[in-house]
């Protein structure tokens, strides 16, 4: 991910955009399959309808923003057929990972942004979607750089907007700086709830909740994943 031009970090991207070069497979998906899943950056004061972007009807609709290589947004796209799962990933190199499984797995309710998640988030309607995932995000553990956390005072109020009553939030993270900082911020908004009762309901990943390459290098190296859940509260 690359930093747009704007110099307001409440606009700016960080990070890179792309990696290593793909292989050929994975470039023509980019040509091919790309076009045919891919939501278009919406302008500012767009509406999206969610539920428009899939072209079978779907049971409710799903966000995971910055889905990496979207081993877990294939999962769950493939676990659960009746939902349209939308993921929002500006690394190329991602983004064509996912590619290629939604082809492997014949996926038809996947739908993907390759950008920045802010702009759609801004787009859909309130209460419009019924699952909302953030797992293992960059960090940013400088000091200096705690801003550019997606879970934090600028996004929460997005997630909370647009998530239905009840609607959970997913929350991950092996890096315990993270972890501590998304717990202030979200167990302090207002409009979330943190389900967790005993330890184990963050030290143990749920069922329908799949591993990840990233997580089990996590493991490898030692560190624990924290597994978070939030609920959406009711509106007034």
């Amino acid at each position: 991910m690359t930093d747009q031009s704007s110099p307001d970090s409440s606009t700016r991207l960080f990070g890179r955009r792309k990696g290593r070069p793909l292989r050929k497979r994975r470039t023509e998906l980019l040509d091919t399959l790309l076009p045919t899943l891919e939501i278009p950056v919406p302008p500012p004061g767009a509406r999206v309808d969610p539920h428009a972007l899939f072209a079978k009807p779907v049971r409710d609709v799903w966000m995971e923003v910055g889905f990496g290589s979207g081993h877990h947004l294939a999962w769950q796209a493939g676990q659960n057929p009746d939902i349209g799962v939308i993921g929002a990933e500006p690394f190329v190199n991602g983004v064509a990972a996912l590619l290629g499984l939604v082809e492997d797995d014949g996926l038809d309710n996947v739908r993907v942004l390759p950008d920045d998640a802010r702009p759609l988030l801004d787009a859909l309607p309130d209460a419009s979607i019924g699952r909302a995932f953030v797992l293992f995000a960059d960090p940013w553990p400088k000091k200096r750089h705690n801003d550019r956390r997606f879970i934090g005072p600028e996004n929460l109020p997005r997630l909370a907007r647009v998530l239905k009553d009840g609607a959970e939030l997913r929350l991950a993270s092996d890096d315990m700086g993270l972890v501590r900082w998304m717990l202030e911020h979200t167990v302090k908004h207002p409009d979330f709830e943190w389900t967790a009762r005993v330890p184990s309901d963050w030290r143990v990943r749920p069922a329908d909740w799949p591993p990840t390459r990233y997580e089990e290098k996590a493991i490898a190296a030692g560190r624990k994943p924290v597994f978070l859940r939030f609920v959406r509260k009711a509106r007034a």
